[in-house]
């Protein structure tokens, strides 16, 4: 899942070292995909201090929300009806569509909760500014993290895109999804391709995902008994 979602599942949380312990996975890729932690083998470490344990918490869960997310027929099955929806807008182009269809599907599912005003992009980004960032740079030294530096950057940068916001226009969608592609192939996009895939993901968005719900229900009921 994408960003949105998995504050979603943290819009509850008193403290913003749990909100951001859920987004850490996907910042830390987001700066450098080369950058790998493995919280659990510093648990002991972790757990001995209240901020370190919040953000551990918060990366646990959504470490366990992907798992649910991906291993879930409501993901096999709107995966694949996308693919079949969107290939023909990526004719040309060196872009697997099935890779395509699975980010397509976590943008649009964020697009709805905005849309449906069930998180606040307003208050996910106040958690990210209000974050303590000792506690952020002391459980990225625990977990060996080699290069702090080029993560704090990236974080401080991400708040000031505030990117985020952009979800919440179905129309700029398209150019986002064609964006994060470009991290893994090269080429270039010709506008009516863009207005095309716009089309596609809008007349899916209005035709077929009426049971977005069923996802965060079955996610929530899952997450019910995890430590």
């Amino acid at each position: 899942m994408n960003f949105l979602s998995h504050f979603y599942f943290e819009r509850f949380a008193t403290n913003p070292e749990r909100i951001v312990g859920g987004l850490l996975p996907d910042l830390l890729k987001n700066a450098d995909k080369t950058f790998v932690l493995k919280p659990r083998q510093y648990e002991d470490e972790l757990l001995d201090n209240p901020l370190l344990e919040q953000l551990y918490i918060g990366w646990n869960r959504h470490i366990e929300v992907d798992r649910l997310f991906h291993n879930s027929t409501y993901f096999f099955h709107h995966t694949h009806q996308l693919k079949l929806q969107i290939q023909s807008s990526l004719q040309g182009l060196p872009i697997r569509p099935s890779f395509m269809a699975h980010i397509a599907l976590e943008l649009l599912l964020d697009h709805i909760l905005t849309q449906q005003k069930a998180v606040s992009i307003d208050k996910f980004y106040s958690a990210m500014s209000q974050v303590n960032e000792d506690a952020v740079r002391k459980f990225l030294k625990i977990n060996q993290l080699n290069d702090i530096p080029k993560f704090e950057k990236f974080y401080h940068q991400f708040i000031e895109w505030k990117y985020i916001y952009d979800y919440a226009h179905i129309e700029k969608i398209a150019g986002a999804l064609f964006n994060i592609c470009k991290r893994l192939w090269q080429f270039d996009v010709q506008e009516h391709q863009r207005e095309l895939l716009t089309e596609q993901l809008n007349a899916y968005l209005q035709h077929h995902m009426a049971d977005y719900q069923e996802i965060y229900q079955y996610i929530h009921y899952e997450l019910v008994d995890f430590k």
